[in-house]
């Protein structure tokens, strides 16, 4: 296979009428190279005002299972990324893949194999030894079906050229061309009469009007074999967009060794949001100048094929964790309360999302300034909900020894008189009590975190008082004091 570098640049080759799919198989979770593929279908149709499709191709009924199918539809639901028409299973619609390789039986266009296993390993065997490509012979290509036995089985397979190239446009690798000696007849129909993978895609898209092919790289091979099917039909030819595979950050193949593969990892145990993630999969291998940071709507306004990298880009899930930052402190607090809350209830029983849904929504401003996940925002937001008296950790702990509490019993009573308990009045009022006594603000601070957080990290001290409230900061101070006096 060659690609060429002297012929002018491949184009969308869109125009109307515009329909993408994309093909997951449900044997497991929603790969992050599949969820890249849908958001580049899905924006390539959305952009032109096409469609774009969902097939599920379920014909692997050994692997297929109910859960993976379920856990496709949730990860892209969860990226935001909706369908046109009902879903098309693969697998109801083996009748007509059989349809198709009857005609091209009829047609001539495809032959019955009646080698058996036997004979196929044993031929593979000698092209091993003698090192030649493993593939089929051609040994009943021309010949007469009536010289097999009678009854015995077959495959329907594809009489593919032998002679000539074969060149596709493809839209994001340029003119691939192949010499046409170099693919197989394939097996269309196997002896049980059921459709191979390779008849029932190109059946599909076509029934399905699909004008747009947005796929992996490593389907480059499989366009040339489903283009020789295509031809014989008469049906129209595909846009081809081949996109380079997403590596890990050391180049390798993006493998478990970098880290989840799965989108729903990165929503469930890493705590990522969908707009964090749907840019950081867009702009692996997709990218517009210099643009960081480009919303949905943007995305739909701008993607091009012309602009998907020919490279395999680099998968970082440090820089993904860091965009999702930035993301978290761009967002609705009462939206991201709204995805703290589970994750803070399974940390902490006693919160109840129900009567505490307002104070962590009041805590989201202060809380999302350092966090860089949701788990980190849950994990954070505990002490706000915690019964007294409180755990104090060892850290915490330190910070109350026999000057830190009384520096609590300083300033308690000076807190007690704050008004209104607000945290620039809080602040105000602690820092005159420093000043006073001689004392810098921190020497108050600290201890205070400590009594109040039961940790040595927190957000900003006088901004957990106002959260807090009065009645509660004051107890808690007293807690400590109380024990320790």
């Amino acid at each position: 296979m060659s690609a060429s570098g002297d012929h002018p640049p491949v184009t969308d080759g869109a125009g109307k009428g515009v329909v993408t799919r994309f093909a997951p198989s449900p044997t497991g979770y929603l790969h992050i190279g599949g969820a890249r593929t849908a958001m580049f279908n899905w924006l390539f149709a959305r952009h032109h005002g096409g469609k774009a499709l969902l097939r599920i191709e379920d014909t692997d009924k050994a692997r297929s299972t109910p859960e993976a199918i379920d856990a496709i539809f949730a990860g892209l639901d969860w990226l935001g990324l909706d369908w046109d028409d009902t879903p098309v299973f693969q697998s109801a619609q083996a009748a007509r893949h059989a349809e198709v390789a009857h005609a091209l039986l009829n047609s001539g266009n495809a032959y019955k194999c009646f080698a058996t296993a036997e004979e196929l390993e044993a031929m593979r065997a000698e092209q091993r030894a003698k090192k030649l490509p493993l593939r089929y012979d051609g040994r009943w290509r021309d010949r007469d079906p009536a010289e097999a036995p009678a009854d015995a089985p077959y495959v329907v397979r594809l009489k593919a050229p032998q002679s000539g190239k074969i060149t596709i446009s493809d839209a994001v690798q340029g003119d691939v061309t192949v010499d046409a000696r170099e693919l197989d007849d394939y097996v269309l129909l196997r002896s049980d009469g059921s459709p191979t993978y390779m008849l029932a895609v190109v059946v599909d898209d076509h029934d399905m009007g699909v004008t747009h092919i947005i796929r992996g790289d490593d389907h480059l091979n499989n366009a040339f074999r489903q283009l020789v099917l295509i031809r014989p039909m008469g049906w129209p030819e595909p846009v081809y967009a081949h996109i380079p595979l997403i590596h890990g950050n050391d180049g390798a193949k993006l493998s478990k060794r970098h880290g989840a593969l799965g989108v729903e990892a990165y929503r469930d145990d890493m705590g990522v949001v969908s707009d964090a993630m749907f840019n950081y999969l867009l702009r692996l291998g997709w990218g517009y100048g210099d643009t960081e940071k480009i919303t949905r709507a943007e995305a739909i306004k701008l993607f091009s094929l012309a602009n998907v990298g020919k490279s395999p880009s680099r998968f970082d899930a440090k820089k993904l964790i860091n965009l999702n930052g930035q993301y978290l402190r761009e967002m609705d607090d009462g939206a991201l309360a709204t995805l703290v809350a589970p994750r803070l209830a399974k940390l902490l029983p006693a919160f109840d999302p129900a009567t505490g849904s307002d104070l962590l929504t009041r805590a989201m401003p202060v809380m999302k300034l350092r966090a860089r996940d949701l788990n980190e925002l849950a994990d954070g937001a505990q002490f706000l909900f915690k019964m007294r008296p409180l755990g104090i950790d060892d850290k915490a702990q330190s910070l109350l020894d026999g000057s830190g509490v009384a520096m609590l019993q300083t300033v308690a009573p000076v807190l007690a008189e704050a008004e209104p308990w607000t945290a620039a009045v809080l602040e105000d009022r602690v820092t005159q009590c420093a000043e006073a006594n001689g004392q810098g603000l921190g020497s108050y601070a600290q201890p205070l975190r400590a009594a109040l957080t039961g940790q040595a990290r927190s957000p900003g001290i006088f901004d957990v008082l106002e959260l807090l409230g009065r009645e509660e900061s004051l107890a808690r101070i007293d807690d400590v004091t109380r024990v320790t006096a």
